[in-house]
C-alpha cells in the first residue's frame, strides 16, 4: 500500500519473467563437469552419515521449507498476495473470538455510559490504534511521526481523561484523517464512510479497527510486491541456499528426488536414439542415456505423477500445487482430444468445414468434462452425456442445412467408442497420450520453446492452443527449477551415472570429463 502519497509500482512483466527463467547461462555456469569433485557450499548436497535429528533441528528445517515456500511462491506467482482471514462460520476459533470481542465491546459501552464517562477502555484503543498508524510509517516520515504522537500523546490524554477533559470524537476524527492519508485507493470509500458515520463510538471504534485491519494486509501485499523484483534476482542462490540448510540438517531430504531420477534412467534409456544406444555405454556395456534426456524424461513423467504410488520429489514440493493443475489440465485436454477425433473419424463429414460447431463441441465436452480428476467423478456417465449432447447439436446442425439426421445405429456406435475411451488401451486415447508426451519432449528439448512454443503433432491440432499454453508453462517450470537444483540433480546423475566409469586419463596436466555433457539447460 502507498505510504505518504506513495503508489505502488509494477512489478516485472510476464514476458520478463519468462526470460529469466529461462536463461541458461546461470546453469551452465554453476554446473561442473560430472567426472569433477569440486563444489561449493550450495553446488552440491552435503554428504553426512545418518544421525538422530533432535526437536530444534526438526523446527528449523520446518521453519526453512516455509520460507523457501513463500519465497518461491512470491516469485513464480505473480497474483500472489495475502487475505484477511475468513473463519468458519460454526468454527469454536470464531464462536470464541466473536464472544470475546462482543464482551470487550460492551465493556466499553457500558464505560462510555457512565456518569461521568469513564474511558479505561477508549485509551487501550486509542494507544493501540497510534501503534498501528505508526507502523505504517517511512522511516524518513519523522514531521509525521511527531504530530501523531504529539496528538495521541497518551500520558496528556489519561490526566485529561482523570479531569473528564478528554474529547474523544475530536481525537476519533484526526485518527480517520490520518487513516486517509495512508490508506490504498481501494480504500476511500472506506474512509468516506467512517467520515459519514455520525454513530456511536463504540460502533465508530469498530468500524477503524475493520478498516485498519485491511489496511495491514494492504501494507503487507505492497510490501511482497515491493520486495518480488529483489526475490527475482536472488531467488535461485536464496532457494538454493535454503534447501541446502534443509539438506544439511535432513541427510534423508533427497531420497524421494534420488528414486524419482533413478526410475527414470531406465524409461529414458528405452527412448534413446539407436545411434546413442550403440556409443554410450557403461562397463556393464548397457546403452547409458545423457544426464539431459534422464532429466527431461524425468520432468515429463511430472505430468503423469500418481501420488498414490509415493510422493513428489522434495525438489518439486513448492511447486506441488502448479504440477497438479497442469496435470489436471492435460488430462482434460487429452479427453477433449480423444473425443473430437473419435467425431471426425465417425460422422468427419457432418462437421466437415465448420470450424464453429467444432468450436462449441470442444468447449461443452470440456464443460461437461470439467473436474474429471476428482475421485467420486462418474467418466463413463460424462461421456455418456458427451455423446449424447454431440449427437443433438450435430443433428441441429444438419437440419439447418436441410441434411438428415444421423442414423441412430450410428449414433450409438459413436456412443460406444466415446465410452471405450476410459479403457487405458484404448487406440485413441493411447495415440493422443503418446503424441502428447512426444510434444513435450519435444518443448523441453527445444532451445526456444518459452518464446516460440513448437507446433503439436498431428491430430492434436484441436488443442493447439491450450497444449502450446500449458508447454510454456511447464517450460518455466522446468528451467527455473533446473536453476535453483541443478547443482543437486549433478551430483545425483553422476553417482547413478558414471560411478562404474572408469577415471578418465589426463591430458597435459588436466583431468578430462566424462565423453557424456554435463547436464544441459534447455
Amino acid at each position: 500500500m502507498p505510504l505518504n502519497d506513495e503508489r505502488p509500482t509494477s512489478t516485472s512483466t510476464s514476458s520478463e519473467r519468462c526470460d529469466s527463467l529461462t536463461s541458461s547461462s546461470d546453469v551452465d555456469c554453476s554446473r561442473q563437469s560430472f567426472a569433477s569433485d569440486s563444489s561449493s557450499k550450495h553446488n552440491s548436497p552435503s554428504c553426512s552419515p545418518p544421525k538422530t535429528l533432535t526437536l530444534d533441528e526438526v523446527m528449523a528445517s520446518a521453519r526453512d521449507l516455509s520460507n523457501l515456500s513463500l519465497a518461491h511462491e512470491i516469485v513464480v506467482n505473480r497474483n500472489f498476495h495475502l487475505e484477511p482471514p475468513d473463519l468458519p462460520q460454526n468454527s469454536l476459533e470464531k464462536k470464541v473470538k466473536d464472544m470475546v470481542h462482543k464482551a470487550f465491546w460492551d465493556c466499553l459501552e457500558s464505560e462510555l455510559n457512565d456518569d461521568p464517562p469513564e474511558y479505561d477502555y477508549a485509551i487501550k484503543l486509542l494507544d493501540e490504534i497510534r501503534d498501528t498508524l505508526l507502523s505504517f510509517l517511512n522511516p524518513g516520515a519523522n514531521r509525521l511521526r511527531t504530530q501523531i504522537m504529539e496528538v495521541l500523546d497518551m500520558d496528556l490524554i489519561r490526566q485529561q481523561a482523570d479531569n473528564n477533559a478528554v474529547d474523544i470524537q475530536g481525537l476519533v476524527s484526526y485518527i480517520i484523517n490520518t487513516m486517509g492519508k495512508f490508506c490504498a485507493p481501494v480504500r476511500d470509500d472506506e474512509i468516506k464512510k467512517l467520515k459519514e458515520n455520525s454513530g456511536n463510538l463504540v460502533t465508530l471504534f469498530k468500524e477503524i479497527f475493520r478498516v485498519l485491519d485491511l489496511m495491514k494486509m494492504d501494507m503487507v501485499n505492497f510490501t511482497i510486491q515491493s520486495l518480488r523484483p529483489e526475490l527475482q534476482r536472488q531467488s535461485v542462490e536464496y532457494e538454493r541456499a535454503k534447501f541446502q540448510s534443509i539438506l544439511e540438517r535432513t541427510p534423508s531430504a533427497l531420497d524421494h528426488t534420488n528414486e524419482w531420477i533413478k526410475s527414470s534412467i531406465e524409461e529414458a534409456t528405452q527412448i534413446m536414439p539407436p545411434s546413442d544406444k550403440s556409443s554410450d555405454s557403461g562397463q556393464s556395456g548397457k546403452p547409458l542415456p545423457g544426464p539431459t534426456l534422464v532429466l527431461n524424461t524425468a520432468y515429463i513423467r511430472l505430468l503423469t505423477w500418481d501420488e498414490s504410488k509415493g510422493p513428489l520429489p522434495e525438489t518439486l514440493m513448492t511447486d506441488e500445487v502448479r504440477l497438479q493443475e497442469m496435470q489436471r489440465s492435460l488430462q482434460l485436454y487429452q479427453a477433449v482430444a480423444s473425443v473430437l477425433l473419435i467425431v471426425y473419424s465417425s460422422i468427419g463429414g457432418a462437421v466437415s468445414g465448420l470450424p464453429t460447431l467444432v468450436e462449441r463441441l470442444k468447449k461443452m465436452t470440456a464443460v461437461l468434462l470439467e473436474g474429471m480428476h476428482s475421485a467420486d467423478f462418474n467418466l463413463t456417465e460424462a461421456l455418456g452425456n458427451v455423446s449424447a449432447q454431440i449427437c443433438c447439436e450435430v443433428n441441429k446442425s444438419l437440419a439447418e442445412r436441410n441434411f438428415p439426421a444421423l442414423p441412430t445405429e450410428l449414433q450409438e456406435t459413436l456412443k460406444g467408442q466415446i465410452c471405450d475411451i476410459t479403457q487405458e488401451n484404448n487406440p485413441i486415447r493411447t495415440l493422443v497420450e503418446g503424441r502428447v508426451q512426444q510434444y513435450f519432449r519435444v518443448v523441453l528439448a527445444s532451445t526456444n520453446s518459452h518464446r516460440t512454443p513448437p507446433p503439436v503433432p498431428p491430430g492434436l491440432g484441436l488443442i493447439q492452443s491450450e497444449l502450446m499454453g500449458l508447454g510454456v508453462s511447464f517450460v518455466n517450470l522446468v528451467n527455473f527449477n533446473k536453476k535453483v537444483y541443478g547443482p543437486f540433480y549433478v551430483s545425483i546423475l553422476k553417482n547413478l551415472l558414471f560411478i562404474d566409469m572408469p577415471a578418465p586419463a589426463p591430458q597435459n596436466g588436466i583431468i578430462q570429463g566424462p565423453p557424456s555433457s554435463p547436464l544441459e539447460s534447455k
